[in-house]
């Protein structure tokens, strides 16, 4: 299995997260957003990462991969069994993926894609709404069905929807979003279990490394 992207991306993350999880050997290869490498558009035709190939099946975007994934690798499962469970699964995926991203792209992309990666400067009054409106009614809501520290968004036992939250938050903190932590106590608690998994924590501390930090 190879996986097409850079674990900067939240969605390309959120898929490594999951092979971790899973126990599942998966090469990544290092691809930037429009990359033309033959291999990657055959994953990915429009050039938007994660692509990912398993022999002779492809596919992109990061929820199909997941759904391939869970499938056929289906212990640990990563989705409820119950429909009330997998549908509030379902739901956290999609908050992270369609709203967080938002914030992501306005803050993580312009003050660190932008300037670092594409040599260009990024637009700091969008960053700047993104961290000041944005993000802190993400946190209300998130911080009203937060779990305990040791507990998780969706039954006893981490789920797609945990994954996918907290890849956003490495994002938020890698742009040093200027939020104060104790407004949102459950929330940020929660996050920094989820990130101190042996999933995610070699991750986030690979990226530190080349972000200098």
């Amino acid at each position: 299995m190879i996986l097409y992207g850079s674990s900067f991306s939240p969605f390309v993350r959120k898929v490594m997260v999951v092979a971790a999880e899973k126990g599942l050997d998966m090469a990544v290869r290092n691809i930037r957003l429009g990359d033309a490498d033959p291999d990657f558009r055959r994953a990915s035709p429009f050039g938007k990462m994660p692509g990912f190939a398993d022999g002779d099946f492809a596919i992109s975007d990061s929820t199909a991969i997941v759904t391939y994934l869970e499938t056929k690798n289906p212990e640990p499962a990563l989705l409820p069994a119950d429909a009330e469970g997998r549908a509030r699964a379902v739901w956290f995926e999609e908050f992270a993926d369609t709203i967080m991203s938002g914030v992501v792209f306005k803050c993580f992309f312009n003050r660190i894609v932008a300037p670092i990666f594409l040599q260009q400067q990024g637009d700091e009054a969008l960053a700047v709404e993104g961290e000041t409106k944005d993000l802190p009614l993400l946190l209300d809501y998130l911080e009203s069905v937060a779990p305990d520290a040791d507990g998780f968004l969706v039954g006893d036992r981490i789920t797609i929807a945990d994954i996918s939250v907290a890849s956003m938050f490495v994002n938020y903190d890698h742009a040093r979003c200027a939020i104060d932590k104790c407004k949102w106590p459950r929330t940020y608690a929660w996050v920094e279990a989820i990130h101190a998994r042996p999933s995610f924590a070699p991750i986030i501390a690979t990226e530190r490394k080349m972000l200098g930090r």
